[in-house]
């Protein structure tokens, strides 16, 4: 029964430290560059000398 009790305990305070991280994350509004990076990619940097013609 003392394993279970401490598994529980240990369950709660696992989950309330990620609830903690999620909102300190959310409060720095670190995900925006990801979102930024995500699209990054599909941009073109240069136009092909074909396009040019």
């Amino acid at each position: 029964m003392e394993v279970l009790v401490m598994q529980v305990f240990v369950s709660l305070v696992l989950a309330a430290g990620a609830l903690l991280l999620f909102g300190f994350a959310c409060k720095q509004r670190d995900f925006d560059h990801a979102d930024r990076l995500a699209l990054l990619p599909l941009e073109d940097d240069a136009p092909h000398k074909e396009h040019l013609e």
